[in-house]
Formats: C-alpha cells, structure tokens, sequence
C-alpha cells in the first residue's frame, strides 16, 4: 500500500473521530462553531492537497469542490465571532457564506459532466428534469411558497430562504445527469460525489420536513446536531472523491444510459407520485391550497414522460433496424447474406420483367479454400474472404449486387448486361482476385419467365461444370445447355 493511500486513510479516521466527538461537545454555540469550523476546514485543506496529484487539465471541478468546502467552512465563522455581519432586516454573511456553496458545487458538477462525456445526454437530462420538478413541488408546497406568503420578514430574507430549495433542486439535477454520464466505466469519484450532493441535499430536506412532522424536534440541540453530521459526513464524502480523481471517460456512456434500468424506472414513478401524493395529502388536511402549481406540475412531468417515452420508442426502432440490417448482413464481409438474397432477389425478378431488365447471375467460388485455411489457418482464409469481397466490389457498377451465399461460395446480381457481357465482367473480378487466389463462377442468364430459384439453380450447375472442368475459369448455363444439345 502507498504512502498516500495510507495517509488518506489516516485523515479518515481522525475526521470520523472528529465527528464522532462532534456529537458529544457541549451544547454551547463557542465549542459547536469551533469544531464544526475545524472539521470543514480541514475538508477544503485536504482537497488542495489531494489535488496536487490529479493531472492539471483535470483539476477545475476539484478546485471547485475546494471553494464550496470552504464557503461552508467559514459560514460558521461569523457566528463563533459575534454574529451577524450584514443588516438586520436582511441576510447575514453565514448565510451569503452557505449560498455560496451551491454555485460552486454545481460548477464542479458541470465541468466533472463535461470531463465524463464530451456531449450531452438528452435521456439523461429529460430524467434529471422529471425528477427535479417531482421534488420540486414538494419544495414549492412546504418550503418556497409559504416563504413567499410571510409578509412577516423582509424581502431578502424570504429570497434567502427559498434560494436554498431552488439550489438544492439544481444540485439533484446535476447529480442526476453525473451518475447517467458515468457510463458503463463506474469511476468511483463521480459516484462518491453523487452520494456527498445527494447526502447533502437530505440535510436540507430534514430541515425542511422536521417542523410539519413535529414543530419541538426542531428545537432540540441534538436534532441540529444529528443534522449537522449528515451535513459533516456527505461533505467528507465528498472531499476522499479526490482520493480516484480520475473522470474522463471514452464517450461510452451515452449508449449505455439511453435505455432504462429498473432504479431508473422506479425513481422516474416516485417523482410523478409526488404530484397525486401532494394533492391528495392536502385534500385530507384541510384543502388543495396549491392546486396551481400541482397542475403546472402535473404537465410538465407528463410532457417530460411524453419525451422520454418517445426517446424510447426511437430508440427500439433504431435498435430493430439495427437487428434487421444484421440479420440481412454477413457479419464477416459485410456483404449482403443468403437470407437476404432470397428475400429480395424475386421481388427484384418482378420488377426487372415489369421493365424488361436484362438479368444475370453468377455463382462464384473460391478455388481450393479448404487447403488454404488448412494451410495458413481460420483467420487467414477470413481475411481471403474479406479481401476479396472488398476487391469484387471495387470492380462492380454501384447498382450490382454481391452477396455471400456461404462458406467460400458468393452470388452477384448483373443488370441490363447480356450473358457475354456479363462474363467479361466476372472476369475482371477474377483478375482482383488477392492472394493469387483464384475461382470458378457459373453464370445463368434471366429468361424473364422462370422463377429466381430455377436461374440460381442453373447459375449453380454451370459453376460445378467449371469446377469439373479444371476450376480458375467461367462457364455459362447457356454454352451447357448448347454442349447438351451437341
């Protein structure tokens, strides 16, 4: 083990002591703002040292993290010094201090995003949004608008107490987007600052729900300082992410967060209960008092759902075209395959009799391909294959057709060509032809009457006639039919 890994491992176990004591210091604010500034000051001063050793081009989101560690770190100062700082009627600088950390955080977010994946994930950002205006409307319902209706406090004071909620639903957004931009790779640091954001964020949701549960809990010293080390331990959390600073991905992650797992799927229908769960719990305690924003809500969740149902769906056409292309394709050469051809190749007879289009097929097989792979092994006689399925297409016109028919055996479709042209044709293929390899191809011209099965079958048989006949040659199914005759 490294010395720097047992350093940090060290600096664990003293902040965990740290806290740990924390929780038993005299319910005094002197001795509570002390510890509490000594402990988040040595968050910020352990992410300056750890980023030392993350690579210079890398070090933006850390040092991002750094000042939001910091922010909150001296927020307790000017309650341990003499209180507020600022005018009476309006915020103090704790709370200037405390703001400050989510901007800061969420630029770390944003530059750590852009590190994971180069470009933006519109899966992931349509359920980062579903979730947020989920949560958002319990935030609107139990924290932003009774802020907004106490005409009790003074303006700036309330825009302090809802910029909180509002920061809290953009860090969740951000988080979200983060985990989905980890991909397939699962590095540690996006992922343990994901838990630090989320762990922080239910600090602030305990202070928000803790008074509609029970009004005195909130008045309790050790309530606020329970709270406070779920606020101590995410933000340690989130100073050892710098311990794996590694984030830059390989653009994996966009195909790999398109679909939707399980998690995924269930905390997408948590967030659209929210809205029927707020409504009903209102209706039952008194009346709808936020039906509005429920019903804002409600719409643009559905219009969010609506766009990721229809990412969806396009998704598995693309994927079932996908799967349609690879079942019609030789995954070796990417040719056209058998199964394609003979999907295809008698809707294209009839078009070709439609418009009186001369047709010619040929069979062509490679000479002696069992003794070359015997002889130079599998992968060589796949790169014959490929070389040569390459080489025979360089030398076809755009609108003839080569399909592999299996094995070492392909088939080629000539239009508007008559039987003699055709030959000419295959034979500068076989003049392409890589490795000084050789083939014998048979050739059937179309008689605008038989059905595809029967000119494959004649295009077949005049192959094993040039095959018979020593191979390296082209034979036609029309000079058989006229040695027959003789």
């Amino acid at each position: 083990m490294t010395t720097h890994r047992r350093g940090w491992q060290a600096y664990t176990a003293t902040a965990l002591a740290a806290i740990v004591v924390y929780l038993a210091v005299p319910a005094a604010p002197g001795w509570e703002s002390a510890f509490s500034v000594a402990i988040q000051s040595s968050f910020a001063a352990a992410v300056l040292v750890g980023v030392r050793r993350v690579p210079e081009g890398d070090r933006a989101p850390w040092l991002f993290f750094g000042l939001g560690l910091l922010c909150t770190a001296a927020a307790s100062l000017p309650v341990q010094v003499g209180g507020d700082w600022l005018a009476v009627d309006g915020p103090d600088l704790s709370d200037l201090l405390y703001l400050a950390f989510y901007p800061s955080v969420a630029t770390g977010l944003a530059l750590m995003i852009r590190q994971s994946r180069r470009r933006l994930d519109r899966a992931a950002l349509v359920d980062a949004l579903t979730v947020a205006c989920g949560i958002g409307l319990l935030a609107w319902a139990y924290s932003i608008e009774p802020a907004l209706r106490d005409d009790t406090t003074a303006l700036a004071t309330r825009l302090v107490t809802i910029a909180y909620p509002i920061a809290d639903l953009v860090l969740l957004a951000m988080t979200i987007l983060l985990v989905r931009s980890n991909g397939r790779e699962g590095r540690r640091a996006p992922l343990l600052v994901a838990v630090a954001v989320v762990g922080y964020l239910a600090g602030d949701c305990i202070w928000v729900v803790l008074p509609h549960v029970n009004e005195g809990w909130a008045d309790f010293w050790w309530t606020a300082r329970l709270v406070n080390c779920v606020y101590l331990l995410s933000l340690l959390v989130l100073t050892l992410a710098i311990v794996w600073p590694r984030v830059r991905g390989d653009g994996g992650g966009a195909g790999a967060v398109s679909h939707l797992t399980r998690l995924q799927l269930a905390t997408l229908t948590l967030a659209m209960l929210m809205s029927p769960t707020l409504l009903i719990t209102q209706e039952l305690t008194g009346g709808i008092v936020d039906g509005l924003a429920i019903g804002i809500g409600s719409a643009i969740m559905f219009l969010l759902v609506m766009v990721r149902f229809t990412q969806l769906l396009k998704q598995a056409e693309r994927q079932s075209a996908l799967v349609r292309e690879l079942s019609r394709r030789d995954e070796l050469t990417g040719l056209h395959n058998r199964r394609s051809w003979n999907d295809e190749f008698p809707m294209f007879l009839a078009r070709a009799r439609a418009e009186n289009i001369p047709v010619v097929v040929g069979m062509i097989d490679l000479d002696h391909f069992k003794h070359f792979n015997d002889t130079y092994g599998h992968p060589a006689g796949d790169q014959l294959l490929r070389s040569a399925a390459q080489a025979w297409t360089g030398e076809l016109r755009a609108y003839d057709v080569l399909a592999r028919y299996g094995g070492e055996e392909f088939i080629v479709l000539l239009t508007g060509l008559s039987l003699t042209e055709a030959v000419t044709a295959v034979e500068r293929l076989r003049a392409v032809t890589p490795l000084d390899q050789t083939f014998s191809a048979g050739l059937a011209e179309w008689d605008f009457e038989e059905p595809a099965d029967d000119l494959v079958a004649r295009a077949d048989k005049a192959l094993y006639a040039a095959k018979n006949s020593g191979r390296d040659r082209v034979c036609t199914a029309g000079s058989l039919l006229s040695a027959a005759q003789d």
